[in-house]
């Protein structure tokens, strides 16, 4: 079983330790070869270039979670409605992730995505550590491999872990429990920041809410207990990803905030000190959004664009007719009375028939 999934790894190993020597060799231009640093900026660019590739996954992600957050209240409302018929309930809950477009393993894909990187990133340090090397680029170069598994940073080796150490007071223990501590800070600051900035109140209850709470605090606790069997080098690419998520969420969330949150009211503010209508600008991505979902084929219904805004907006929207429901009453005016001729016509030609056709009492 072990070797099957080692052969199924082989294209990871590839591609990990080809990025890996190939930014070895560029960072060592400027660098010493067998420098620690040489070997951590090397990680650090195999993570660059991985989350770069991984965006538009990281995007579906968080447009994915934002429309389960905000789809939550009618979950709740439809458990409500269908109680204890778990049958009905789950076909009610299907039927609304078509109609809204939202598909729940969206906001884990690039989680699996990544899980396959973590691992090839896992073994090749670790083949290197142990001298068994792991990827076509480090079978080629054993040269590298000694470089990899002797090169330090602090005094601690690259390809050192913790647990291996015998947790000895020194160099390896204090790079170790830092990012160790580090890791686990950055990513409970990350689902932190997710979910005071860019959740809407309704989506911190309920059962997805709790989920999101437990995940808050278990995550970094895997971290503290798990890091130790990590060698130094994979939690630096670790703690890199975490900072990198970090700083697309924070672009994401300041830029595209989810409506009804504290980071929306803050972009809301933003845009009007800018001399820009927030409400203009949401009308024109829900519109946008409508189009791709559709498959840029069918025209955003004005209603629902409007309905997708703000509370506000949608309050003053039903009490005071604006352009868009003016222009919407008129086309359903137009539809009537294109209809109503046919009608007419239909009726004019049943009373005409008799008449027509020679039949029919007369008077």
């Amino acid at each position: 079983m072990l070797e099957f999934l080692d052969t199924l790894m082989q294209p990871i190993y590839w591609v990990m330790s080809g990025i890996l020597v190939g930014a070895h060799q560029l960072w060592s231009f400027i660098l010493d070869p067998n420098s620690g640093w040489t070997w951590v900026l090397a990680i650090v660019s195999l993570t660059v270039v991985v989350r770069t590739l991984m965006i538009p996954l990281f995007v579906r992600q968080i447009n994915s979670s934002r429309a389960m957050q905000l789809m939550a209240p009618k979950q709740r409302a439809l458990q409500q409605k269908y109680g204890s018929d778990k049958e009905r309930y789950g076909q009610e809950v299907m039927k609304l992730y078509k109609e809204e477009g939202v598909n729940p393993a969206a906001s884990c894909l690039p989680l699996l995505l990544q899980m396959p990187v973590f691992l090839g990133l896992f073994y090749v340090l670790n083949g290197a550590a142990t001298g068994n090397p792991k990827g076509h680029w480090f079978v080629t170069r054993p040269d590298l491999v000694d470089s990899l598994r002797e090169s330090t940073i602090f005094g601690a080796k690259i390809s050192a872990t913790l647990s291996q150490n015998g947790f000895v007071v020194g160099p390896t223990m204090f790079v170790a429990v830092f990012l160790i501590i580090t890791m686990t800070a950055s990513l409970f600051f990350m689902q932190l920041m997710l979910m005071r900035k860019n959740m809407p109140p309704e989506a911190l209850e309920g059962p997805f809410a709790q989920q999101q709470k437990m995940m808050l605090y278990l995550f970094p606790a895997i971290y503290l207990f798990t890091g130790v069997a990590f060698p130094i080098g994979v939690m630096i690419y670790w703690l890199a990803s975490n900072l990198w998520t970090i700083g697309q969420q924070f672009i994401l969330i300041r830029n595209n905030p989810t409506p009804n949150t504290p980071a929306f009211i803050d972009w809301e503010e933003r845009m009007r000190a800018k001399g820009r209508d927030p409400e203009e600008i949401l009308r024109k991505r829900n519109a946008k959004l409508q189009r791709k979902r559709s498959g840029g084929t069918a025209t955003a219904d004005p209603t629902k664009v409007a309905r997708q805004g703000t509370a506000s907006t949608t309050t003053s929207a039903s009490t005071t007719p604006d352009a868009g429901d003016t222009t919407e009453s008129t086309a359903s005016t137009q539809r009537v009375k294109r209809q109503q001729p046919s009608r007419q016509t239909r009726a004019r030609r049943k009373q005409s028939r008799p008449h027509q056709s020679g039949g029919g009492n007369k008077e």
